[in-house]
């Protein structure tokens, strides 16, 4: 395991999985406390200052959402004794949490994403894990897939930090047997935690993968900025989030979206949180007009920025690679390799540069 190649998604991963070795998705509700209600306020059980915000706290009901969660083949709820590491994969913009699943398409009538997993699985390259799809945007619009930079539900996307942390994977690890425990707030409890949790998306969930957890920037429509978007597209930053690097040692970025933060910002999140980021993965096609801007503005400077703070940074390009699953998909399959795997830490960034075809 230690030796294998980071090569690109070999095809036969695409097809369906020996019989016994096949997970499941299942889709769950769960209650969510944090999130933008319609005067674009944000909602939270007490816990958010508004200068942390960039926006007023207020108190309100609870709002239910869905993700798709895939369990591991052999996954039994009766069994306390195995415990398993949790993705989260983010969707893009126009997604929700079938993204991953119906739009990348099925083979031999299974979701490809899975199939990929499973053989991976199967294989011996990567223990059995829980894969959560959530929704994106936490927002009482949540449904509402539509790109409108004045709508709630794109402001969401970035304020889904606060439910990610306060009730999603609150949910997942009372739900499921996860080898990760968010009640463990002990210095010594949160190290370990975060080496059981990784977390990855593509475009829009790309810019999230980076922009919340390492620290970059939220944005807000320029209607309400009154300033002009420097990404043309009607958003415009406003205040940095927080970081979650106390819950996650490993995060990918697949055709990260514009909005990404540049590559000082997220690298200065890094090292102001002190807690050591052992895997950094971004992907991005040479030929993705939408998304090779941002990416080579988010990995400039980043390493630089982090120091010590950030063990081994992938920088991956895809020959010809344009906006779409197949760059997602070896994205996928090489960040759960490294993100599964045993690794020697070093002192300052380790980056590795490949190029797939």
């Amino acid at each position: 395991m230690e030796n294998m190649d980071m090569t690109a998604l070999p095809p036969e991963y695409k097809q369906l999985a020996k019989e016994g070795h096949r997970g499941e998705i299942h889709q769950v509700t769960y209650k969510v406390r944090h999130y933008l209600n319609a005067s674009r306020q944000l909602v939270t059980s007490g816990n958010v200052e508004a200068a942390e915000a960039g926006r007023e706290p207020v108190e309100g009901e609870a709002i239910l959402k869905t993700c798709s969660v895939y369990l591991p083949a052999g996954y039994d709820p009766h069994d306390i004794e195995t415990k398993y590491n949790v993705l989260y994969l983010l969707h893009g913009v126009g997604g929700d949490h079938d993204e991953w699943l119906d739009s990348n398409g099925k083979v031999d009538g299974s979701f490809v994403l899975c199939n990929i997993v499973d053989n991976l699985i199967a294989n011996g390259h990567i223990d059995p894990l829980i894969i959560v799809f959530p929704n994106g945007r936490s927002a009482h619009d949540w449904t509402d897939r539509s790109f409108n930079p004045m709508g709630t539900n794109i402001l969401g996307f970035y304020y889904f930090d606060y439910e990610l942390r306060y009730d999603l994977i609150p949910f997942i690890e009372s739900t499921y047997h996860t080898r990760a425990n968010i009640q463990d707030r002990s210095p010594e409890g949160i190290e370990k935690s975060r080496m059981h949790r990784a977390i990855a998306g593509l475009s829009m969930g790309g810019m999230q993968a980076l922009n919340l957890i390492l620290g970059g920037d939220r944005c807000d429509s320029t209607a309400y900025t009154g300033r002009e978007s420097g990404w043309a597209n009607g958003l415009d930053p406003t205040v940095r989030a927080s970081g979650m690097e106390d819950l996650f040692a490993y995060i990918g970025a697949f055709s990260n979206a514009p909005t990404s933060s540049g590559g000082s910002v997220l690298g200065a999140g890094i090292a102001s949180k002190m807690h050591q980021l052992h895997v950094l993965y971004m992907i991005c096609g040479d030929a993705d007009e939408v998304s090779i801007g941002s990416f080579e503005s988010s990995t400039d400077g980043l390493a630089e920025a982090a120091g010590a703070y950030l063990a081994d940074f992938y920088q991956v390009i895809v020959k010809h690679g344009v906006h779409d699953f197949h760059v997602w998909n070896n994205g996928v399959y090489q960040f759960l390799l490294l993100s599964c795997r045993r690794r020697e830490l070093h002192v300052r960034p380790n980056v590795i540069r490949l190029t797939i075809v």
